[in-house]
């Protein structure tokens, strides 16, 4: 999980999360500049990771933060780590 909020792009992503599902194509975090393979990588990484879920809704894909389920596994990491990356 460490791993996956690493990345800058991805921490953004999840940072846009916590305030409720999205629709991917609707996701700034991750640039309308940013190439679909790019986008995809990120969201595979937080999906393995357990950060995320990614539903297909149409022809979309809606992600959703699993936010009790890591703060069940990880109480408090979340809401230290989204703190930090708001800060910095």
């Amino acid at each position: 999980m460490l791993f996956a909020l690493s990345d800058r792009a991805r921490l953004e992503l999840v940072q846009e999360l916590s305030d409720g599902p999205v629709d991917m194509v609707d996701c700034s975090a991750l640039g309308v500049d940013t190439p679909k393979s790019t986008r995809s990588h990120h969201v595979k990484v937080l999906r393995e990771a357990g950060v995320i879920i990614s539903e297909l809704c149409g022809r979309n894909r809606r992600l959703t933060l699993r936010r009790a389920d890591l703060d069940d596994r990880f109480p408090g990491l979340l809401d230290a780590v989204l703190s930090e990356h708001h800060r910095g």
